[in-house]
């Protein structure tokens, strides 16, 4: 972010030049005033107009003491115009009356041009430098005139070519003053800026940052730090020393600073508070204060757990291409062997069993292929009520189910909801094969139902069943990839149907029954909640 600083707001680095300009003016005047009614008058006689002399030296003391009075009420520009165009009026005034004393007015009104074309914009002290050398050349005529011998037109020539070149010598250098302030305030602004984005990255940070001191004293912390070992303190109460706040944190610093090696052991900081592991850098090469990172371990578990499955996935899929062929040819053998009038009835249940294990296989092989190239959701604008009743039919067609039975429910006539209805059959595939599969009693048939309702304007779609239910202990788990309960099972199907409600805004939970049994939700997203979805995503990237 680049921050535009205007000339004015240059212009205020310079009052203090200006407020010692009008101090030099205030002492130029009291010169003057001296000369005129001071004992040098009745020695060198310097004064050829004593009335005009007079004059003009008071009303330029007086003037003078107003501009210095009005530094800081006036703008600077508008006060350095004034102010130089006085110091020529009076100073040509009074090199005319005092002519004896014209070579040192003119020396001290050198110094007034070049002070005034340092704080004048070019264009102004150009103006100032014709005005001078005019008003020098104005008065040499005035004399020639006026008195029987006037000065030299070379001296005056001289001091006209001395105003031109100082004024544009040090309008130049101002010039080059008010870039190099500008260019240094503009960097200074984005200087703060980054500091900001910084400061407010480094506090929002869940890995916590401590600052400490040479003498182990806590000098900063961000928001998760302070959450592990408190406030670090101020100025005024004296700030904490690590060593008092975490006695073991302040081991492992001393240690480290002796040895350079730490140790890498998690550490609990707070009952309540999960384990860290803490990291030690010096903020400098030579400095002896110190950054102490506290890793949060679960989110290390996470990122090490999101590589490794990634890693995983991408290893699984390539396994599974390798292992589909082969398993196509097994099946396809299999087929084979069993239209032989030749086989035994004992060898066709050794390939009944064949095959069942290879069409297992076969599923297990579809699970990773579709873990690892998951397209992206359509949702679509689908009926729930009527979705389930048709996803009940189609179920019973296609999966024999004996003695189970499989229904669909619900009070409602019609609800819409947003799903992608052939990832939501995937998902509710998922769902009522593990209900027919572990939601039953031992011995008895498995009653599965599928019941649309709404839950707060939420469309929502449980699969309930009437079986034993899932210890408390396995839940945590329930939906972690891999895992299972099973030892036919690969424990991808929970964690794909997650994935797949995911990524259509929905949700998927595992919530126990009172009278036994277990229910899978689903959340799914109103047209009116995936609206305002979308508006918030549009406003987040706006």
């Amino acid at each position: 972010m680049q921050t535009t600083v205007s000339p004015r707001d240059a212009d205020q680095v310079l009052h203090r030049e200006l407020w010692l300009f009008s101090l030099y003016r205030v002492l130029e005047a009291a010169l003057l005033v001296l000369v005129v009614f001071g004992p040098a008058a009745d020695v060198a006689d310097p004064v050829r107009h004593e009335l005009l002399a007079r004059s003009v030296t008071l009303a330029y003391l007086f003037f003078s003491l107003v501009m210095l009075a009005l530094v800081r009420r006036v703008e600077l520009r508008t006060l350095a115009a004034i102010g130089v165009a006085g110091d020529l009026f009076f100073g040509i005034l009074a090199m005319h009356a005092a002519p004896l004393a014209a070579v040192g007015i003119a020396l001290m009104l050198m110094f007034n041009v070049g002070a005034a074309s340092l704080l004048l914009p070019t264009r102004l002290a150009a103006l100032v430098g014709v005005a001078a050398v005019g008003g020098l050349l104005g008065e040499y005529a005035w004399s020639r005139v006026d008195m029987d011998m006037a000065r030299s037109f070379a001296e005056v020539l001289m001091f006209a070519i001395g105003y031109a070149a100082l004024g544009t010598l040090m309008n130049v250098l101002g010039r080059q003053m008010r870039e190099s302030y500008e260019l240094a305030a503009s960097h200074a602004s984005e200087n703060e800026h980054l500091a900001q984005v910084n400061e407010l990255i480094i506090r929002r940070l869940r890995t916590g940052v401590l600052l400490v001191d040479g003498q182990g004293r806590l000098r900063l912390a961000n928001e998760a730090a302070v959450a592990l070992v408190g406030d670090v303190g101020d100025e005024e109460s004296g700030y904490r020393e690590l060593a008092v706040a975490v006695p073991e944190l302040g081991r492992r610093l001393a240690e480290w600073r002796a040895t350079g090696r730490s140790d890498d052991s998690p550490l609990r900081i707070a009952p309540d508070q999960p384990d860290v592991i803490p990291r030690f850098a010096r903020l400098q090469a030579q400095s002896d204060q110190v950054l102490v990172f506290l890793d949060d371990t679960s989110l290390v578990s996470q990122r090490a757990e999101s590589i490794t499955l990634a890693t995983l996935g991408r290893f699984s899929a390539s396994l599974a291409h390798e292992i589909r062929n082969p398993l196509a040819a097994i099946n396809y053998a299999v087929q084979l062997l069993q239209e032989s009038d030749d086989i035994r009835a004992a060898d066709r249940r050794l390939l009944e069993i064949v095959h069942q294990h290879a069409q297992r296989m076969n599923g297990i092989v579809d699970n990773v292929l579709g873990l690892a190239r998951r397209e992206p959701a359509k949702p679509e604008v689908i009926d729930a009520v009527d979705f389930a009743r048709h996803f009940v039919d189609e179920y019973l067609v296609s999966h024999p189910i004996e003695g189970d039975t499989i229904t669909a429910s619900s009070t409602l006539q019609e609800l819409p909801a947003l799903f992608d209805p052939r990832q939501l059959h995937q998902v509710l595939t998922v769902l009522v094969h593990n209900a027919l599969t572990y939601g039953r009693m031992p011995g008895q048939p498995a009653r599965v139902t599928l019941r649309v309702a709404s839950d707060n304007g939420r469309p929502v779609l449980d699969v309930l069943d009437r079986g034993p239910g899932i210890p408390e202990g396995v839940r945590g788990r329930l939906f972690k990839p891999f895992f299972t309960t099973s030892h036919h099972g690969t424990g991808l199907g929970l964690y794909i149907a997650r994935e797949l409600c995911r990524a259509n805004q929905a949700g998927l939970d595992y919530l126990p029954t009172a009278g036994g049994g277990g229910c899978f939700r689903i959340r799914m997203s109103a047209l009116g909640h995936r609206l305002t979805d979308e508006r918030s995503m549009d406003l987040a990237a706006g």
